[in-house]
């Protein structure tokens, strides 16, 4: 019987995708059937194949988590797809030193140390 049903469904989604539901210049209605078309299959797939409909209530709780932790998860990430994204000013150092810029003066060294810091780093770099 699941059979037969999981079957029809995957052929309703098949004839979902060759019509047009809704305003010609959208597509949210056929998103809107073929994810429900989808959500019905896999609560089948869940209830029968994996057993849930006879489980017991600790697995039908973790079966309800699971299913309740992706359109979280869904939600959270749809955060990225409406973010602005800045550009970054590119790095681009001052000097050949690989110190930050202001370190030589924030530190109060004396000729001697800025010379000897500058050749450690020079010397690693090469």
């Amino acid at each position: 019987m699941t059979f037969f049903a999981l079957t029809g469904l995957m052929i309703a989604t098949v004839l979902a995708s060759f019509k047009h539901i809704g305003p010609a210049d959208t597509d949210v209605y056929n998103n809107l059937l073929a994810m429900f078309i989808a959500i019905v299959k896999a609560t089948l797939v869940v209830l029968f194949f994996m057993h849930g409909k006879y489980s017991t209530t600790l697995t039908k709780l973790w079966i309800l988590i699971g299913f309740s932790w992706f359109p979280l998860m869904s939600l959270i990430l749809m955060d990225y797809g409406v973010r602005r994204f800045e550009a970054l000013p590119s790095w681009s150092p001052q000097s050949e030193s690989a110190l930050p810029r202001n370190l030589d003066r924030d530190m109060n060294l004396d000729e001697e140390h800025k010379v000897n810091i500058h050749q450690r780093i020079g010397a690693r770099g090469n």
